[in-house]
């Protein structure tokens, strides 16, 4: 046992000062302390094996950390807040001739481009908000399930990590009533990730992206927001499309529908393959009073669903889980 704690300290001592500290585990005097084990007494051999176990433990924790700062010593310091050229030298550190955009930034920029090509501002939705935002001014009402922790996620002080980016409705229709009352329309898409206590497969994530619009006027109808869903996938896709509608439940529209594409051929589809793309439907009066919006005079119109959906069917992408992966073998797919 003396033997062992002073090889301890000895290889130790060795991994402490090895830039290839792995190697040593693989050192002769380890392996003679396996090689003593059948030599002994079987009443000592049961201490003995606890004690080279926990040198073997020690020995491999010490490797890690070495490792590491073996690894951290070869990066060359950036300092991100000076200027531009202080990081450059002989080979630039910051080598921005080789970067490309992450798919999910380019199609996001092409759905934006779409939408305001249509009329539609944009804006991009927030990564936090309070209760009233989220659901408050959504028409959720107090006991639904969606305020649940099984569904949404909730930091300490009681603020959520949007589950949609309905969060921004109120805050667009506040902002838009004056042009509403001046005979004018809100016509606005949001946009951003959002957050929901999901377990992760190849289609369900508990990080991904939303769109959504609203169009608010007088003449406000379910024909219109058909009308600009049907446009708009038909932009996203390059190709015509046909589409239906059936009956969904949301708090927030009433009546509420979903809608749904025929997968065409070019991206894998044969007729009758119907494919549910978003959630939509009349903005619900609640949700048009609690921006203080007569909701006898005005309507409107409401849809939101998932970014990846319509990038994988786009791009024949068969994970949703390596959009946050971080896999350069995956994101060169798009460079």
């Amino acid at each position: 046992m003396t033997n062992i704690e002073e090889l301890r300290a000895q290889l130790l001592g060795r991994i402490a000062a090895s830039a290839q500290p792995r190697d040593i585990l693989k050192a002769d005097e380890i392996k003679q302390l396996y090689s003593v084990i059948p030599t002994l007494e079987p009443s000592e051999r049961g201490t003995y094996g606890k004690a080279v176990n926990e040198l073997k433990i020690a020995l491999e924790a010490a490797v890690a950390a070495r490792e590491a700062e073996v690894e951290n010593a070869a990066v060359e310091p950036l300092d991100v807040t000076a200027p531009w050229d202080v990081n450059t030298g002989p080979v630039s550190l910051l080598p921005t001739d080789q970067g490309t955009q992450h798919p999910l930034t380019s199609e996001l920029e092409r759905i934006i481009d779409i939408f305001t090509r249509m009329g539609f501002e944009a804006h991009e939705s927030r990564q936090i908000d309070d209760d009233w935002n989220m659901f408050g001014a959504l028409n959720f009402p107090e006991n639904h399930p969606a305020r649940d922790g099984y569904d949404s996620f909730r930091t300490e002080e009681g603020f959520i990590p949007p589950a949609h980016t309905s969060t921004m409705q109120n805050r667009v229709l506040k902002a838009g009533k004056a042009k509403l009352e001046a005979g004018g329309y809100i016509a606005s898409v949001s946009y951003g990730r959002v957050f929901r206590n999901e377990d992760v497969d190849t289609t369900h994530d508990h990080t991904f992206y939303q769109q959504e619009g609203i169009y608010v006027s007088e003449t406000a109808n379910l024909g219109q927001m058909i009308a600009v869903l049907k446009s708009f996938y038909e932009a996203y896709f390059e190709q015509g499309m046909n589409i239906k509608t059936q009956p969904g439940y949301f708090p927030f529209v009433e009546p509420g529908l979903e809608f749904c594409i025929e997968r065409p051929a070019s991206i894998g589809g044969k007729p009758g393959d119907w494919l549910e793309m978003l959630g939509c439907g009349m903005i619900h009066p609640n949700v048009l009073r609690a921006a203080n919006i007569d909701s006898e005079k005005y309507r409107g119109f409401a849809w939101g669903g998932g970014v990846e959906r319509m990038i994988m069917l786009r791009h024949g992408i068969e994970d949703l889980r390596h959009f946050e992966s971080g896999k350069l073998q995956f994101l060169r797919k798009f460079a």
